[in-house]
Parts: C-alpha cells; structure tokens; sequence
C-alpha cells in the first residue's frame, strides 16, 4: 500500500491515500464540504462551484471536488470568505429557480433547499422576471422542470457512465442551455429512474407518485425486490397502507443506490384491480367467492382424504415464495402428503455447478465480486437486459478500476462496447491465452451451459491455473434459494439426495393425479389433468383459472422472511404493506396443516421460527443473524462434497425475462406496461 498523505482540514489532522479528492478526505473526519454536481463514482465536472475551499500557498479558492490531497497541504472550508462565495453561488443558480418549495416534489430532500437554509441570502438582488419553460414529460417515468434544473449534469453522467445507455445531453448553450433527451424528444434507455433519484433539485421528477406525498409523511420499508435473482434492496416508502415510491438512496443494500424499472418502479401489481382478496371454490362449474374458513376446509379434507386412500399428489412450488414458504412446503408434502412429487421451474444449473466444484479450488462469487475482480468473463447471457445490477457492477468495475472484461454470447450485447474482447457464438476456450494473463476472474454463465458443458467449463476455469468464482445466473427473486430448499423430487433441502423417486414439473402436469398443489407459480398453459387442483397466487392465473380451489396469496412486499439471489447471498424480506384478504404463503399452509392435524408435525408456521430450523437443517444457511437483522446479505457457504443424483437438465430453462417483463408477474404491472422500451422490445 502507498504511504498515506498528511494535511490538515479545519484544524484536523488526516491522513488518506495519494490522488484522494480533498472533499472527500474532509468525509473521512466529519466534515462536510457542499457540492450538487460531485458524486461518488461518477466522473468530475466541477460545475456548481459550490465546493470552493481556501487552501494555504494557492492565490484563489479552488474546487475540493477537484483538488487532489498533497503532502502538508492546509484547507479551510468554513471561512467568511468561503461563506460568501457559496452565498453568491446560491443567489446566482436561484436566478432563475423557481420558488416552489410548497408544491416541489423534491420538498424536504432538495439539496439546493438545504444549502440554501444554511449559507442562502435573505433577499436577492434580481429584480428580473424569472425565465419560464413549460414542463416536459419525457417518458411516463421521467417529467422534467427546466427552471428547477441548475445544470450539475449528474443525470446525464449517470446515464452515460453508471447505466451504459446515454439517453440523456445537454442541449442549446449559455443561459438556455438544458438537459434533453438524446433522440428526440422522448427518452430511449432503461427507464430506471436513476436520473430522478440523483437530481439535487426538483428539476427531474417521477411520474409514479408526483403530487402525492411529503418524504416525511411516508413509512420507509427496506426489502427486498420481488422481480429478477440479482437480490436488489428496494426502500419502498409507504403512506396508508399504499407503497408510494421506491428508491435506494441510502445504500443499504448489496446493490448500492442502483435499482432498475423493475425494482423502482414496478411494485406497482400489488394493489392491481385484478389482485385476489377472497378465496374461490368451484361450485357447480364455477369459481364462486367463500370464506376462508370454507376454502381452508375443503382443501384440507381433500387432502386428509387423499393421504388416507394413498392417493397420488402433485406438489409445485415457486421462485418467487421465501426459503421459509419453500422449506414449510418440500416438508409439508414429504411428511404430511407423503408424497415425494416436489419441483418447481429452474432456471439454471445450480446442482451440477455445485457438484462440479467439489474438490476444485474454484469457488461461488458474490456481486460485490463483480466490482473488485480484476476480470470478469460473460458467457451467453445478455446482461445488461437480464440482470441489470450484476451488468452495472461490471460497468463501475471497468470505469472505476480498469477490469478486463471478456464476452462470449451469440448475439451483441451492451457488454461489448467495453470488452477486452468478444467472441460471437460458445468458443470460450479461445480466449485462454489472454485469461491465463489475468489474475483472478469471475464467470458468469445462463442456462445454456448446463450438465457436461458446464462441467466441461469448470474444468477449463481450473486449467487457467488463477483463482476463479463462478456465478449461476437464474432468473428470479429466489429461484436459488427454492432448490436450496429442497423443492425437487431428488433433492432434500440443503442438496441431501432424497432417496426416492418422484414426478418433475412436467411429468406431474402430465399425469392424472388426484392432487395437484399449485404454490405461487403458473405451469399449466393447456387443459389440466389432476382431479383436484389447488392454486396459491395474486392473480387468477391461466393455472388458477382451472382451479377448484384458489387461496389468495401474499406478495413478497406483504410478508416477512428471507429470499437467496442468484450468486447465493441471503437477504431479509420485511412487510411494508398488506392487502386485504390476502394471506402469506406460510400462513395459508401452516392454517392447512392445522385443519389436518399435521401442525405438531411441522411446527409454527412463523417465519423466524422456520428459519431457525434452516440453519439448523441446512448447513449453507447457518449464516450470522445480525448481518440479517441489518439489512445486509450473507453468502452461504458451500455444499461439502458431491452431490450424486442425476437432474433433469431438459428442464432448467431461463425465461430469459428483459429489463421489462418478469414472468407471470411483470404482465400486471402498469409501469412495465406503459413504458415504449417494452412495446418495442415484443
């Protein structure tokens, strides 16, 4: 490590490494030095001058945004003359910056409102009327204020640099020089809402909840987004028992402050008009509303009276439904139903990854790997479509630390506009020689790789002879965590081999069972063939549609409990809001098992109590409690030795989902659905 830098700001002694901003070196000791168009990771523009600083020796004030720390350097950042000159700076962007505290979404977390509080004049000397521009609507995410704008270009870098897309510039020049979309007058990018969150002002604004509340009359609920496997945190602010908004401003998350249409915007199905609120139980040919306790009955004496004939049972569970709700089910079915009959859909191939590392010195990366690997190779996923935050982590590992990045995929994807090199097609075996060069790597791979492909791939990662981690890229909020939890018919929660024969997803939709058990997930497209079909979900689904029963599910953003992303990071689900008649997916089986009996069996249906019997069950899962409580994410450990059974690879299938569709779910969202990105992109 270099030697640290000595010097001095306000009095204090500091010491940071060489070529460290001197405005951020005053962070490292407390002190704050105010800035709108500086922010961490993106690049300098030194465009408000609201960070002026007196620095001893040098004749004028200079940027701290800009000014690189040196030996024995001296700063002041709260003299009477570094005062005036932020008051002047101040009255000069309030010119032509309209007064709409009162009316300004931005109200009570505007930067320029803040700074003005603190270093503002009481009165300005303009006496000019104010420039007027009518407001512009660029997308149905994003409405833009020209007045309110003070130009410090952070939505336009952020844009460029954090997101890779540049949908964003500055048009005209001078005083009527404004931000504007790059292609006409619409935006063309992600419609991830970045630039909105990253606006000190009220100039960029969401055309989700504009108008509707104040930050201090919301509720602040950190979870975790329900959409695609990355594990994005989402701080949903609520107000009424409605989620409002989302955003991630505080970083709490393995994601940063970055979240995409989906994560920000999308939470929007939960209080969709269509959304389930009473059970259904077929009645006479027809769905027809009952009560719970009405629905619970039926169901579980169907059930009491299938186990007591040895009838047959089909059980399928979700990637969407917590580790706690796959743990409860695989168990409700093997030791209540008694029916080994267990799968869900898989997007990846987790077991053979796993089993081919065994014994390898290759091992599971984190997302956090993605940023500080010196190299990253992509194999046939488009990455920046499919998982978004995985994608940015490599952008910011490029700009930030110059990491070679290799891309391997059968079509062009955003990837290659900073790769080291490309290759069209599977031929990752020609890019040894420049990846044997490198000196660590992280791969990430889709379903395309899968069974002796796979195995083939880690053999070739060993052969580089460098440290290498591997990603299994799946598609949905816990699609890992649901073949953690043992929702196959070989597999026991933990990768334990079951021992026993049992019907795949496919087979059980084939036969005619007397039950099948449908559990947040919609497999049947055609005519079904069980006897008796129960549905748990949101939505009257094409499965639920032919069901005899239908329990009305909660979303992930209405229950507690833990979900696993795809790099195998364990993260908390916290309630943010409820809907009326809808219960978790953990209740409703837990209710059921109490109406059969089975309750002594399986235990409490709470989620804290369930996950206590994970750690202690599956040892991946023994992760320390606090890191949870905290909101951070745990990566499980690794699975000790080989797992000898043999899996249906037909079957792991990505959806392949872009940036605007999430299977089932994504279709009742209205934001995915007003957005032009995804009319074009069918």
């Amino acid at each position: 490590m270099a030697d640290l830098v000595n010097l001095t700001i306000d009095g204090r002694a500091v010491q940071v490494p060489p070529q460290t901003l001197v405005i951020d070196a005053a962070k490292t000791v407390g002190i704050e030095i105010p800035a709108f168009c500086y922010y961490e990771g993106l690049s300098l523009a030194a465009a408000c001058r609201m960070c002026l600083v007196e620095v001893e020796k040098m004749p004028k004030m200079m940027t701290a945004c800009t000014l690189p720390v040196s030996e024995g350097m001296v700063v002041r950042t709260e003299t009477e003359q570094v005062k005036q000159a932020r008051k002047y700076t101040l009255e000069f962007l309030l010119t032509n910056h309209p007064l709409d505290c009162p009316v300004c979404d931005k109200g009570g977390e505007c930067e320029l409102q803040d700074m003005v509080f603190r270093y503002g004049a009481g009165e300005s000397r303009y006496t000019e009327e104010k420039v007027h521009t009518p407001e512009k609507q660029f997308s149905p995410v994003v409405f833009f204020d020209a007045p309110r704008c003070i130009l410090c270009f952070r939505c336009v870098r952020t844009c460029n640099e954090g997101m890779g897309v540049g949908a964003l510039g500055v048009i005209n020049r001078g005083v009527v020089s404004e931000i504007g979309p790059n292609h006409g007058d619409h935006l063309e990018c992600d419609e991830c809402g970045a630039c909105i969150d990253i606006c000190p002002v009220g100039a960029l604004t969401s055309g989700i909840d504009r108008y509707q509340t104040r930050p201090w009359e919301m509720t602040h609920v950190g979870t975790i987004c329900t959409h695609c496997g990355d594990g994005c945190k989402t701080t949903l602010g609520t107000r009424n028992d409605r989620i409002l908004r989302g955003n991630n401003r505080d970083r709490s998350g393995i994601n940063g402050e970055f979240l995409c249409v989906k994560g920000r915007y999308a939470f929007d199905f939960y209080d969709h008009p269509e959304r389930l609120q009473a059970p259904m139980v077929r009645i006479n040919g027809k769905l027809e509303e009952v009560s719970w306790s009405k629905a619970l009955e039926t169901v579980a004496q169907k059930f009491k009276d299938t186990v007591a004939s040895n009838g047959s049972f089909g059980v399928i569970g979700s990637n969407h439904t917590s580790n706690e709700e796959n743990f409860y089910l695989q168990k409700f079915a093997r030791q209540v139903l008694k029916t080994n009959n267990v799968d869900h859909q898989r997007t990846g191939d987790v077991v053979t990854l796993l089993d081919s590392l065994s014994g390898k010195t290759s091992k599971l990366g984190t997302v956090a790997d993605l940023y500080q690997s010196k190299a990253v190779l992509v194999l046939g996923a488009d990455l920046a479509l499919e998982h978004p935050l995985l994608s940015y982590q490599v952008r910011a590992n490029y700009r930030h630390h110059q990491a070679k990045v290799y891309v391997v995929t059968e079509k062009p994807v955003r990837e290659d506009n900073y790769a080291a090199a490309k290759v069209r097609g599977r031929d990752y075996a020609s890019l040894a020689g420049k990846l044997k060069a490198e000196s660590e790597l992280v791969i990430l791979f889709d379903d395309s790789y899968k069974g002796a492909d796979l195995r083939q791939l880690v053999e070739f990662a060993e052969s580089l002879a460098i440290p290498v981690k591997f990603i299994c890229l799946l598609d949905y909020a816990n699609s890992r965590g649901a073949v953690d939890m043992g929702l196959t018919p070989e597999l026991l929660p933990g990768y334990t081999p079951s021992g026993a024969t049992g019907l795949h997803i496919d087979e059980m939709l084939a036969a005619t069972l007397d039950v099948l058990w449908v559990v947040g997930a919609n497999p049947l497209k055609g005519q079904k063939k069980a006897g008796f079909l129960v549905v748990q979900d949101l939505f009257l689904t094409e499965t639920a549609q032919q069901a005899d029963v239908v329990l009305p599910a909660a979303s992930a953003y209405e229950k507690s409990g833990t979900v696993t992303n795809t790099t195998g990071e364990v993260q908390r689900l916290t309630q943010a809001v409820s809907t009326m008649g809808a219960k978790t997916d953990l209740e409703i089986m837990g209710f059921l098992a109490r109406e059969m009996g089975a309750a002594p069996l399986l235990g409490p249906w709470v989620a804290e109590t369930v996950f206590a019997e994970i750690r202690k069950t599956v040892h991946a899962y023994d992760v320390p409690l606090p890191v949870l409580a905290t909101g951070g994410a745990a990566q499980t450990l690794p699975v000790n030795g080989r797992i000898p059974v043999d899996t249906r690879l037909d079957l792991v299938q990505s959806d392949h989902n872009g940036l605007f569709a999430s299977g089932t779910l994504g279709r009742y969202s209205k934001v995915l659905n007003s957005v032009l990105e995804n009319r074009l992109s069918r």
